[in-house]
């Protein structure tokens, strides 16, 4: 007796694919198999993106707005030189973020951040301060001498007995 072809279930190409590869054993022994999904309890709607961001190393500052990121960038730029190791170097770094500035200013972009582009000179003057600033030596340790001791020591000595008079 052949099946009936109304009682058997719809099945597209796809479908008969991977069910005749489950059945050869093709997804047998792959990694991960038996464990539970990863993030199983994260339920927000951009799991994935922030899951994304973190496989791939990337900074959650790259979802912000061209005006936010500017404005951080344009905070942090004095923590940003500080590294860099020739004025030249500072300036060129300035002026490639002014210049970011300026065409963000010309083309707005939401959402309206104020900003204003940095100052060279005060950067390179601020850059310059920190590298002549000389690092501060570590404190030198004094060894207790013989009318220091340490205040362990001092409750660990033996003391006299007491003599009452009486």
């Amino acid at each position: 007796m052949l099946p009936d072809p109304r009682r058997t279930p719809y099945e597209s190409a796809v479908e008969k694919q991977i069910r005749e590869a489950q059945e050869r054993g093709d997804f047998d022994g792959l990694p991960g198999r038996g464990e539970p999904l990863p993030n199983l309890h994260d339920t927000s709607e951009d799991w994935w993106i922030r899951g994304y961001l973190e496989r791939e190393g990337i900074s959650r500052d790259a979802l912000l707005p061209e005006p936010v990121q500017l404005r951080k960038e344009l905070a942090a730029l004095p923590e940003t030189v500080r590294g860099l190791r020739s004025e030249q170097a500072v300036r060129d770094l300035v002026r490639e973020l002014n210049l970011r500035v300026v065409r963000e200013l010309r083309m707005p972009s939401m959402p309206r951040v104020p900003l204003r582009k940095a100052d060279p000179e005060a950067i390179v003057a601020g850059w310059r301060e920190a590298r002549r600033a000389p690092v501060p030596p570590p404190p030198a340790r004094v060894p207790p001498g013989p009318g220091r001791s340490r205040w362990w020591h001092r409750l660990t000595r033996r003391r006299p007995a007491r003599v009452r008079d009486g």
